[in-house]
């Protein structure tokens, strides 16, 4: 094929592609509504009792935060490939400094801590820092150095389990399909300085949010369902992770839907502990079991990112599962709302949740490039300026 022709394909796709993009109604006629609209702070709503504050803006694409030994708040700025530390020294709700920890990253996604040691998850590689007084990295390890790059999916996420093992998620490279790369669509696990990694659990679509349920001990990761199967089709899940476990991807979803598309059916795949309305996009997770907010407040909190492959958006909010004992006992329930327009585009889109030292739920918006605190203050809920 000749060069000119090359160019004139590419062309023509290119001119495709922005009277799809430009035309809406085309768009929800194929199943897709993208997150129009600018960024700005949103008009949260929460049930009464809880205030909404903004705790950090003019972030750069933040993803997921940690909470350090000293009670800081730190946050992985992937747009800008750093992490950034968001003291409150002054306890006033609201970050004093933004402090760079570490630059130079690729594409940092997720923190966690262990040991006054930093865990940095990017998209090809984990990094270990040691961090100094002034809350800067005076040490960088990377201690996974060839995590799979590319494909559709390029976070990862890091967590320290309970048996003192450092866990990474990998996300899919596709949409559906057979991975070449066994590590891709599933939860690796590998001592803490990086060494004996294994596949934990397999057949996870994209499970961005993995944490550790304080109650049982437990990993439960959310993960995204496929998409261009229709509006409702599959249900977003939360799983609990078992070591060698099967979660279906790309043959099953939700533990009992047959993909159309691949063989193989849903024997021996683990069913889910949480289902939820499909592309709705579920990323952060957390556990709150303190006492600040009142007891049936406790249980699971859940970031949903938010549809782009449904004619009618959904997600955009936080939601909360009520919990006994660690087990679920309650439906998903709606408890921040406010990011999605009523004409469809978003203020903004949640993605990561840390409870911090007083009890406050933070969320990070990557799309506003905003931390929101919400706290309880037993008074009407307000968006505090």
């Amino acid at each position: 094929m000749s060069r000119p022709l090359i160019r004139t394909l590419m062309l023509l796709v290119l001119v495709l592609l922005l009277v799809i993009i430009s035309h809406r109604p085309l768009l929800k006629l194929v199943g897709i509504a993208l997150p129009y609209g600018q960024g700005g702070i949103a008009e949260i709503q929460v049930p009464p009792g809880f205030t909404v504050s903004v705790y950090a803006d003019g972030l750069d694409r933040p993803r997921f935060m940690a909470v350090g030994p000293d009670g800081t708040v730190y946050v992985a700025e992937r747009g800008a490939g750093r992490v950034v530390a968001l003291p409150d020294d002054d306890g006033d709700g609201s970050a004093d400094q933004y402090i760079t920890v570490a630059e130079g990253l690729d594409n940092p996604s997720s923190l966690a801590f262990y040991d006054h040691l930093l865990y940095v998850g990017e998209t090809t590689r984990v990094t270990r820092f040691g961090l100094g007084a002034d809350r800067v990295a005076t040490e960088r390890v990377v201690i996974v150095p060839d995590l799979p790059a590319g494909g559709n999916h390029t976070t990862r996420t890091v967590l320290i389990g309970q048996d003192e093992r450092l866990y990474v998620s990998i996300g899919s490279s596709c949409n559906v399909c057979h991975e070449e790369d066994p590590r891709r669509a599933a939860v690796l696990v590998y001592n803490l300085d990086g060494s004996n990694g294994r596949i934990f659990a397999r057949g996870l679509r994209n499970a961005v949010g993995i944490a550790v349920n304080p109650w049982t001990g437990e990993i439960w990761a959310t993960n995204n369902g496929r998409d261009l199967w229709g509006d409702d089709r599959p249900p977003e899940t939360v799983y609990i992770l078992k070591d060698g476990a099967d979660y279906g991807w790309p043959r099953c979803h939700a533990g009992n839907l047959p993909d159309p598309d691949f063989l193989g059916g849903c024997a021996g795949v683990a069913t889910p502990a949480i289902i939820m309305q499909a592309h709705s996009a579920p990323l952060g997770m957390v556990f709150y079991n303190t006492g600040a907010f009142p007891s049936a407040y406790h249980g699971l909190y859940i970031a949903l990112h938010g549809s782009w492959n449904r004619s009618v958006p959904v997600g955009y909010k936080i939601v909360h599962v009520p919990l006994v004992d660690g087990q679920v006992a309650g439906p998903v329930e709606d408890f921040a709302t406010g990011w999605l327009r009523p004409d469809g585009s978003s203020f903004g889109r949640p993605v990561g949740l840390v409870v911090a030292r007083d009890g406050s739920l933070l969320i990070s918006d990557d799309k506003a490039g905003m931390i929101y605190r919400i706290a309880w203050t037993g008074g009407s809920n307000t968006i505090a300026p």
